[in-house]
């Protein structure tokens, strides 16, 4: 194959690299309840991987639970706490800084780590982690990522990581959010499922 100039297509086998998690008690607060009744209650995220160019790229999501919409996202080629941290600063400028947030996720170092901690701590936002190896804890992101993978992301994933950036952000804004009917919304988009509880939300101020 190296005299012919052939490159197999096949993406490698994914391994996350082993470290040493930061041990530290934080209970299930959220406790799979998905459902919740206002924006900026909960957000859930979680991290992924794509493959993109000659290796991985990792993705990560914040959703605010209510209407499952994406609020922030970050990528890069390492799955640490710098690109968890990215997805949540944007996740909490986007939404005008608000107050009282849980944001529930898995137990990976990027999310128990003291930099993410003091991250949520300056924020003001509370920690809830899923319990270990437990999927359906956090089963609207797993849900997200294979809309994401089955929907958009081509089978030999992307040519480079600039295209795989393109691409994931055109899903998460213009299709998943904008145009993909969503059954937990009755049919509607996130984004019109938000605006329309905060136009009610309006109109029920002003009545009173």
């Amino acid at each position: 194959m190296k005299q012919m100039g052939l490159v197999s297509c096949q993406q490698p086998k994914h391994r996350y690299k082993k470290v040493t998690p930061e041990h530290i008690e934080i209970p299930n607060h959220l406790g799979r309840q998905f459902a919740v009744t206002e924006p900026n209650q909960v957000w859930v995220g979680d991290v992924t991987y794509i493959w993109a160019g000659s290796c991985w790229m990792y993705l990560a999501v914040v959703m605010d639970l209510f209407a499952r919409k994406p609020v922030g996202w970050s990528m890069s080629r390492s799955p640490d706490s710098q690109l968890t941290g990215k997805a949540l600063t944007m996740a909490y400028e986007s939404r005008g800084k608000p107050k009282g947030v849980m944001f529930h996720s898995d137990q990976g170092s990027h999310y128990t780590s003291r930099a993410y901690r003091r991250l949520l701590w300056r924020y003001q936002v509370k920690q809830s982690l899923s319990r270990r190896g437990n999927c359906w804890d956090n089963s609207p992101m797993e849900r997200f990522f294979r809309s994401l993978k089955t929907e958009w992301v081509p089978a030999s994933g992307y040519y480079s990581f600039g295209q795989a950036v393109q691409e994931i952000v055109r899903y998460i804004i213009g299709y998943y959010s904008q145009l993909r009917p969503h059954w937990y919304n009755g049919g509607l988009t996130p984004n019109e499922s938000e605006r329309r509880y905060w136009v009610n939300a309006k109109n029920v101020a002003n009545f009173s």
